[in-house]
């Protein structure tokens, strides 16, 4: 089972187990809140190993059907909500989705799989946020203490920390990574790249927080599905691995960039994007910079990104313009139609 399947991340996992592993039985289980869109799979719901449930992971019921009827023997953890604006207007809608859901993930399994562990695993996949805020120098490691600063970390760090202590407990086969932001196609388009991309389109405003000058670590988001990949079927259990790009940015110079790659493919005059940049008041306690360590996931499992920044960043803008009609759907809405139109027959 893959929760959150018809997320961002979760949409290229999907597709990539579905086509790269044909014996492999797929269950996407997903609660299509705003930011779940089935039709970031259109390409795979027709596969022989692949169905959708949609539900929600705090149903604890919902949950043990689908084990009784699937008899998992695996759970790749990625349903969550994950916008840290969005967190600090309604913390308590993260405390639900990212601990109470995870908990309730955690005791089914438990539950499901006390008679018998060998072979299960449960793979939680959470963020570099977990670790803080970090100075102009050092990384985060997988020993790095946790600290995180909005309420979406904390739940996160929240989630993280249950899932330790169901191995510890109960010997619940559990591994966690923890990734540094992600770019590419299917992005809903309230976080940086896709809204800076869809507003330079659309000649809006491109709001920038601050002067600007938060650091990143960025990473391609197929990049990270083939490092879930490779530790799901490689990683050793109760292990946790940082995954990161080895890619610091700050975040004006990516607007900065984006708006020199827009001005290219749109044929507008250079700089012209530029001049729709607009600082606003910085949101509450932004970590000022992440940076991942990925030495450990690379020494044990060979990991590492394929792609350079700049390659990834052209062929994420590429896609959007391709697929406007995508782009509209999501921001009008009309895509959690989507649902009710394949699957409601």
């Amino acid at each position: 089972m893959i929760t959150g399947g018809a997320g961002f991340i979760g949409s290229h996992v999907v597709r990539l187990f579905v086509n790269k592993y044909p014996d492999y039985r797929i269950v996407n289980l997903d609660a299509l809140t705003y930011a779940g869109n089935l039709e970031n799979l259109w390409d795979v719901e027709a596969a022989h190993n692949y169905i959708f449930e949609k539900g929600d992971i705090t149903d604890g019921e919902g949950i043990s059907r689908l084990f009784e009827t699937y008899h998992f023997d695996s759970v790749i953890h990625l349903a969550a909500e994950s916008h840290v604006d969005r967190s600090i207007q309604d913390p308590l809608a993260f405390v639900r989705t990212n601990v109470m859901g995870t908990c309730m993930l955690l005791n089914v399994c438990r539950q499901q799989w006390s008679k018998d562990s060998g072979g299960k695993l449960f793979y939680h996949i959470s963020t570099d946020e977990v670790y803080g805020s970090l100075g102009p120098t050092g990384y985060f490691t997988e020993t790095t203490a946790y600290d995180p600063r909005s309420p979406y970390s904390a739940s996160k760090a929240a989630s993280d920390h249950f899932v330790m202590a169901y191995y510890h407990t109960y010997q619940l086969p559990m591994i966690i990574s923890n990734c540094s932001n992600n770019y590419g196609s299917h992005h809903f388009p309230e976080k940086l790249i896709p809204l800076m991309i869809n507003n330079i389109k659309n000649n809006r405003p491109l709001p920038v927080y601050g002067k600007g000058e938060n650091v990143r670590d960025w990473l391609y988001v197929d990049d990270h599905a083939l490092a879930i990949d490779k530790i799901f079927h490689h990683g050793r259990v109760g292990e946790k691995y940082n995954i990161g790009g080895f890619n610091e940015w700050k975040n004006i110079d990516i607007v900065n960039l984006l708006c020199r790659i827009m001005d290219k493919k749109l044929g507008r005059a250079e700089g012209e994007s530029a001049k729709l940049i607009s600082f606003v008041k910085d949101r509450p306690g932004h970590d000022m910079r992440y940076a991942i360590d990925p030495a450990k996931l690379n020494r044990e499992l060979g990991w590492k990104p394929s792609l350079q920044f700049e390659e990834g960043l052209e062929k994420t803008v590429d896609w959007y313009l391709k697929n406007e009609e995508w782009v509209k759907e999501v921001t009008s809405g009309a895509y959690q139609r989507y649902y009710e139109k394949q699957y409601q027959k």
